[in-house]
């Protein structure tokens, strides 16, 4: 009785496979042959599209920072700061700066006075190679 009941549900198995295998036929009989090309090619039209793209990301803003030295200094110190204070940078005096963009150093210079505000003339600019060896590390 086993042998009879495995026969009758692989004949209902069979039998929905053939169904839906002939669904699929008939669907693809009114399918539509896939295009060439799905996307227009890109021509001189679109030059001003991609204008605007670099105007976009042209006007966002960075973070730029001048980063004068650095120092680890215990918390105990830190609360003991009092006006006065002195804290020892690990940078030497007349030694250049960096210059960082949102954290990634681009650049290093020394300090200058511009209308009576601090400036920073650039005297080395980090290569795209170096910055991208930098931001992997």
């Amino acid at each position: 009785m086993s042998a009879t009941t495995d026969s009758t549900e692989q004949d209902a198995m069979a039998d929905d496979w053939a169904s839906a295998l002939a669904e699929s036929e008939a669907s693809s009989i009114g399918a539509q042959p896939a295009m060439a090309s799905v996307f227009p090619s890109l021509g001189a039209g679109h030059a001003g599209m991609q204008r605007d793209d670099i105007d976009m990301v042209l006007d966002i803003p960075v973070q730029l920072t001048v980063e004068l030295g650095r120092t680890r200094i215990p918390i105990k110190h830190i609360l003991q700061l009092a006006q006065g204070s002195v804290i020892e940078l690990d940078a030497l005096a007349g030694e250049p700066m960096d210059v960082l963009v949102n954290g990634f150093l681009i650049a290093q210079g020394e300090v200058v006075v511009a209308n009576d505000k601090f400036g920073i003339r650039l005297t080395d600019i980090v290569t795209p190679s170096e910055r991208m060896r930098r931001v992997n590390r």
